[in-house]
């Protein structure tokens, strides 16, 4: 699997294929283990062994500590990354924001509902696509203007499933 890591600024493509860790073009036998009951993992490359601590802060951040070194890492796949991606912008958009379906898919379930209020990170649509069932969420905290997707019903990548109203304003008349 392959993974972007970024740390201090700095992207790193990591692919992982079992035992066999290739960073930056360099191939490497390597090995993780946690230390049960620890926060402590043991890295095994090419015979090697280093002990750091590692501690998760959620949606692919973590925090490193190695040899009294501090580093702050996100990690996320290349998937992961793309979802990213698509909804980067909606944070920094001035006006209504709209979620849109990262990816073609059927709309399991509507979990948010017009005029609801809800808080960055909360879930508003349960989307399958490729057997696997995605929780999108809210990009931040608003008020739900509209609800564009309706459970059963199939979406296009880039369809509008939720709009959010604008500060102040009254909430759109579709349902």
């Amino acid at each position: 699997m392959k993974y972007i890591v970024t740390i201090a600024g700095r992207e790193i493509e990591v692919d992982v294929d079992g035992d066999r860790v290739t960073v930056g073009g360099v191939t490497r036998q390597a090995s993780l283990r946690a230390i049960a009951g620890t926060p402590t993992r043991q890295l095994l490359m090419d015979g090697h062994p280093t002990a750091f601590t590692m501690r998760s802060e959620g949606r692919g951040l973590w925090v490193l500590q190695v040899r009294g070194d501090r580093w702050e890492a996100e990690v996320l796949d290349e998937r992961s990354r793309h979802i990213r991606s698509l909804t980067a912008g909606a944070e920094r958009a001035r006006g209504p924001v709209t979620l849109r379906a990262p990816m073609p898919g059927l709309v399991v379930k509507v979990l948010a509902e017009r005029g609801q209020t809800v808080a960055a990170g909360a879930g508003l649509v349960v989307l399958e696509a490729m057997k696997m069932e995605n929780e999108l969420k809210a990009p931040a905290a608003g008020v739900v203007g509209a609800v564009l997707a309706h459970a059963g019903e199939a979406v296009e990548r880039g369809q509008a499933l939720i709009e959010f109203q604008q500060p102040g304003a009254a909430p759109a008349a579709v349902t």
